[in-house]
């Protein structure tokens, strides 16, 4: 945690702006809906301006159509406002995106609040959001952003930009989070990078973790596994959530070619969607050690990550500091045991080592990725007990009522911030 204060609870106008939002069920939304909801239930008047759904399938689901779009989610109102989205996740596209939900998010109503909470991603649409906020006539509200990615961190990782689009990417993060009254972010590392490398004041960063957003499949695990037609006699590794390119799936299907060759009953599962799945099922042309699962609904989920053996993180060489898999709460919820390819002083490798809940390997080494499958294959005792560490730092860590009340409490704090208290 960080600069909470205590004092007596007041009854808040919160406005919530981010890009994602539910029904998407993966990757940022979920969170952002759950801070909704949790707010709304504390007694606090919530209101959410947001995007069109479209991850991770990178189209607007069906259904929604026109410029705007009024709900009511669990209680809270939502304003949707339509955006661009692109084809593929590019650098330029993913800006463009955000600079259309960006305009629309101020021109949007935001009904007078004490305290406008930013969710980022995405950084362009949250810069024009707190420009907007330091215009307001009168009392302007408090700002606080809520970081789920570091940009910064991501361009050079996935070298997306060269070197003068990453200083133009890290000086642009920098602004937009020290121009904030306060930011939260999902993890200690994070706190790490903002202030050594982004300049943000340590006192003004709280740290609260990310929470388990779904529960586990009360299904047996033979009854979850004949849903999805795989074998007792197979072992399943299962990859779950987005395809694209920071993922660098190319890495779990070589592995599946590996067990091939190597005469090995492994199947590879990969659940979801994203820009990098037409790519992916080229590749995987002709492996029948490949499944492709599309975006399941959440019974259907649980139920694939209850029937599978193990669960899968991959990110592609270099991807360190940018993020956290937001599927690795719903991995550890599981039971089951997780194989993370990923760098070794990465935040995932930390995160899983900490959990005790797996292995980790070396990014882009298919051969070690297979290996450490096979491990756990035959060694079923170890792989219980790094199911059950898991469960167990579910339930010490990452709690969803504990996370929303300091988040709650950061939140309050920044009104008094603002207040003058």
């Amino acid at each position: 945690m960080g600069p909470v204060s205590s004092g007596r609870k007041a009854r808040l106008k919160v406005c919530i702006v981010g890009l994602n939002y539910t029904p998407e069920p993966t990757g940022i939304a979920p969170y952002t809906a759950g801070l909704a909801r949790g707010l709304s239930k504390r007694g606090h008047s919530v209101r959410v301006v947001t995007g069109y759904p479209h991850y991770p399938e990178w189209r607007v689901r069906p259904g929604y159509r026109g410029l705007r779009k009024t709900e009511d989610c669990d209680g809270v109102p939502v304003s949707r406002r339509r955006h661009f989205v692109p084809r593929r996740s590019t650098a330029i596209g993913r800006t463009v995106l955000e600079l259309s939900f960006g305009m629309q998010a101020i021109l949007s109503r935001w009904g007078r609040p004490d305290v406008v909470i930013c969710v980022s991603p995405g950084l362009v649409s949250t810069g024009l959001v707190v420009a907007r906020a330091s215009l307001s006539p009168g009392q302007s509200p408090a700002i606080g952003i809520w970081v789920q990615d570091l940009y910064s961190s991501g361009v050079v990782e996935t070298n997306a930009v060269g070197s003068v689009g990453a200083r133009f990417v890290l000086a642009l993060e920098s602004k937009v989070l020290r121009s904030a009254d306060g930011v939260s972010v999902i993890h200690d590392r994070f706190k790490q990078v903002l202030v050594e490398s982004l300049r943000v004041r340590g006192d003004l960063i709280n740290v609260t973790r990310n929470w388990t957003h779904v529960g586990s499949s009360e299904l047996t695990k033979s009854n979850c596994r004949s849903l999805f037609g795989w074998r007792d006699d197979e072992f399943i590794a299962l990859h779950a959530g987005n395809m694209g390119a920071k993922q660098g799936l190319e890495n779990v299907i070589s592995a599946a070619r590996l067990a091939v060759g190597r005469g090995l009953r492994v199947r590879f599962v990969l659940v979801g969607d994203g820009n990098q799945r037409a790519h992916l099922e080229v590749l995987a042309a002709g492996l029948d050690s490949v499944e492709f699962v599309p975006p399941l609904a959440d019974d259907m989920y649980l139920a694939a990550l209850r029937g599978a053996d193990v669960l899968l993180v991959n990110e592609r060489p270099g991807v360190k500091e940018m993020a956290l898999p937001s599927k690795l709460t719903s991995y550890f919820m599981s039971g089951n045991p997780v194989v993370a390819a990923t760098e070794p002083s990465g935040i995932t490798a930390q995160e899983l080592q900490s959990a005790g809940a797996g292995a980790v390997v070396p990014a882009g080494q298919p051969g070690s990725l297979l290996d450490a499958v096979v491990d756990l294959a035959s060694n079923p005792a170890r792989a219980k007990a790094c199911g059950h560490s898991g469960k167990l730092f579910v339930h010490l860590k990452l709690s969803e009522d504990l996370a929303i009340n300091e988040l709650e409490a950061w939140i309050s704090s920044l009104s008094r911030i603002r207040a003058g208290f």
